[in-house]
């Protein structure tokens, strides 16, 4: 819309509103006696014959999203949270007064309608309107003449343009929110106890990430926003709860692309007693769960891919290299050697990578090909300050990372509870700090206290909720399938 035709829309929307204010209507009331919404009215009149009418009263309420005039007649269709439902209202039915207050009202006012139920002729349940009420002028028109929004840019800056606009945006976070349902059901089932712990930290870790640091004034000290509940998390198992987990957001002061937001949210769960082969069983089951309830079967669609979740394959990390890129990095010696292979391959920081991070790096050019589920496992004990070595091999550590559509979603481990072997993983982490690697875990003494007051064997288990959502809802970018997403201030 040009900025003077728009303009002139808003002029024209403001004299309406002192028309209404004017004819003594509050464009602004305090409540609405809603009974229906639009899709169970649709599912319980299904069976109506085309032009049979009923006695039900009922009464919607929502925003006006298309109205066709025709005189003393008008059709419309309304939207509330569950979807579009289509109105028809008669002067002669309604009243001249009620009639003139109807055409005061423009596409994207929220109104209230009473009426009766109706199947048209075309087949369609329609509210033949009786009474109507207006709950809310709008001021600014919808966008695009309320076919939504296009500009990406603005989809995620004003996002209750994109949700008032358009349904398979609104269909995300509907998604979204039952995933969470289905996951807090499942670790109920699987008694795992709900805890939280906090987002302001003294000393941030669990995870190889650099945090947001701000300042606490009532004790004058620098704290840090979560970038990981693992450690609290594990301290509740040394306080004797045997299977805990929290969903709670984490904080990393890092890039941002389509797979990366700085706050993102989490689940992790720490179950007492298990290994990372008693996680993957855990984990594959949740999938199982959500896909149930989500689609009703152990099959959905992402980007094109028919995923089926019923089917796991599990690789190590180095046969995983040796399949998809015919490198074989156990015979890697050097650091050097590493970083040619790393140029080889195309990495685009290869003077950066050293033989214990290249076999990371050589992961995150083939992981896109991953597209059925699969479990990653065993990777270089020097990348996991937190796992035990691996009983086989001690020179690998005992995680497992799944990936499914090409994405990574989600990191576990055999926990470590070996306190002396904590510590030294600690100081190892600290010589990473000072020769310049900003995700290096900075040590915290009183995890490695709590260790030797004794914690069960254990495997913990940490999930990105925004992939789950990604790879159900089939988004390409995490900024879909975060409602607010942080954004870039806007030049002034």
């Amino acid at each position: 819309m040009e900025h003077k035709e728009e303009a002139k829309v808003i002029q024209d929307r403001r004299k309406k509103l002192e028309e209404l204010e004017a004819g003594g209507i509050n464009p602004y009331p305090y409540r609405y006696n809603q009974t229906h919404h639009a899709k169970e009215l649709k599912d319980k009149y299904e069976k109506l014959a085309a032009e049979e009418k009923t006695k039900d009263k009922v009464s919607i309420a929502g925003r006006i999203m298309t109205v066709r005039r025709m005189g003393k007649a008008s059709f419309g269709h309304l939207q509330d949270q569950s979807e579009k439902m289509q109105f028809y209202i008669r002067e002669d039915l309604v009243g001249a007064e009620q009639y003139a207050l109807f055409k005061l009202i423009d596409m994207g006012d929220i109104v209230g309608l009473e009426g009766i139920v109706f199947k048209t002729k075309t087949g369609e349940i329609t509210v033949e309107v009786s009474k109507i009420t207006l709950l809310c002028k709008a001021v600014l028109p919808l966008p695009e003449k309320f076919h939504g929004i296009s500009d990406p840019e603005l989809k995620y800056r004003q996002r209750y343009l994109d949700l008032a606009t358009n349904a398979e945006t609104r269909n995300i976070f509907l998604i979204r929110a039952k995933i969470l349902e289905s996951m807090r059901n499942f670790m109920k089932k699987n008694h795992f106890l709900e805890v939280e712990t906090p987002l302001l930290q003294s000393v941030y870790g669990g995870a190889a990430a650099k945090p947001f640091k701000t300042h606490c004034d009532a004790y004058d000290s620098d704290v840090f926003l979560s970038i990981a509940p693992e450690l609290y998390l594990k301290k509740a198992l040394v306080g004797g709860f045997e299977r805990v987990y929290e969903i709670t957001k984490k904080f990393r002061n890092e890039g941002v692309d389509r797979m990366h937001n700085p706050e993102h949210m989490t689940i992790e769960w720490y179950q007492g007693y298990a290994d990372y082969e008693d996680g993957m069983k855990l984990f594959e089951e949740l999938v199982k769960e959500i896909c149930m309830d989500l689609f009703g079967k152990l099959e959905f669609e992402y980007q094109g891919h028919k995923i089926n979740v019923s089917k796991w394959k599990k690789l190590t990390l180095f046969d995983a290299i040796k399949e998809y890129l015919g490198e074989d990095v156990s015979k890697v010696k050097t650091d050097s050697e590493a970083k040619q292979i790393a140029k080889q391959h195309g990495v685009k920081d290869f003077n950066a990578v050293t033989k214990t991070t290249l076999p990371d790096e050589l992961m995150k050019l083939f992981r896109e090909k991953l597209i059925q589920p699969t479990f990653l496992i065993d990777y270089p004990v020097e990348l996991a300050p937190l796992a035990k070595p691996s009983r086989k091999d001690p020179t690998k550590a005992e995680i497992f990372q799944p990936f499914m559509g090409g994405m990574e979603l989600a990191r576990a481990y055999s926990e470590l509870n070996d306190p002396k072997l904590q510590d030294a993983n600690f100081k190892e982490q600290e010589d990473e700090r000072e020769r310049g690697n900003k995700e290096a875990m900075p040590t915290d003494k009183d995890f490695v206290v709590a260790l030797e007051h004794g914690m069960p064997p254990a495997c913990g288990v940490g999930i990105g909720i925004e992939r789950f959502i990604m790879l159900f809802s089939n988004s390409t970018t995490i900024r879909d399938v975060i409602m607010f997403p942080f954004m870039k201030p806007e030049n002034k």
